[in-house]
């Protein structure tokens, strides 16, 4: 079953960084686009930041400039470096990949779009 993993958010004060990690585990063949979201109190989803398997990369313009997402394709692990972090930034952080994995049901590898569990972060004087 394949499955993602996040790791890295906790409580840091304004101006401070943080640095997420997002491990894809399970049977997998391929990993496309890896990325993050976050969704705060009360406010819907949003995206922070993508980055495809070639390397181009979409950022959210709140973020531009202060976080940076980087991948490891060997070891199937998205990263996002948060500088310069705001109070606006507190949110619970999602992983997102779309994924070619193996399928228990179908027996055979599928591609799907896979979410994490979150971690929060929490910024805070």
């Amino acid at each position: 079953q394949v499955q993602l993993v996040e790791s890295g958010g906790g409580l840091v004060q304004p101006g401070g960084s943080l640095r997420l990690s997002c491990v894809a585990s399970g049977r997998i063949q391929y990993v496309n686009d890896m990325g993050w979201y976050r969704q705060a109190p009360e406010k819907p989803r949003e995206l922070v930041a993508t980055l495809a398997n070639g390397g181009r990369t979409n950022y959210a313009d709140s973020v531009k400039g202060r976080f940076t997402v980087s991948r490891d394709n060997a070891r199937n692990t998205v990263y996002l470096q948060m500088n310069s972090l705001k109070p606006e930034d507190t949110a619970v952080y999602y992983c997102n990949a779309d994924i070619v994995g193996w399928s228990t049901v179908f027996k055979e590898f599928r591609r799907n779009n896979y979410w994490g569990q979150g971690t929060q972060v929490t910024v805070s004087s």
